[in-house]
């Protein structure tokens, strides 16, 4: 079994930045690939941002330029830095990461992301 373990969310004010991390543990052989996902108010989840153990990054077009994911894999960590925070980007931000196989996934258990003045 794999647990993640998710930090870093809280309220910010329009404008300002977090830094979201997602720490798994267990039986991880080799990740696959790491994932930020997002689910705001009466919203169905959404990818935001996801990173390969190459290093490959993919955005969802509403954070490009101002989300960046990257991965630790010695530690086997994610981490997404936010930047330029818009109350649209209000959610619960869950990670998720591939392990041992492309069909082995496991999720964190959210953290609340609010932005508002």
């Amino acid at each position: 079994q794999v647990q993640l373990v998710e930090s870093g969310g809280g309220l910010v004010q329009p404008g300002g930045s977090l830094r979201l991390s997602c720490a798994a543990s267990g039986s991880i052989f080799s990740i696959y690939a790491m994932a930020w996902y997002r689910q705001g108010p009466g919203k169905e989840r959404e990818l935001v941002a996801s990173i390969t153990r190459g290093g490959s990054t993919n955005y969802a077009d509403s954070v490009k330029g101002r989300f960046t994911i990257s991965g630790d894999n010695a530690k086997n960590t994610v981490y997404l830095q936010m930047n330029s925070l818009k109350p649209e980007d209000t959610a619960v931000y869950y990670c998720k990461f591939t392990v041992n196989s492309f069909s082995n996934h496991f999720w964190g258990q959210g953290t609340q992301v609010t932005v508002s003045s």
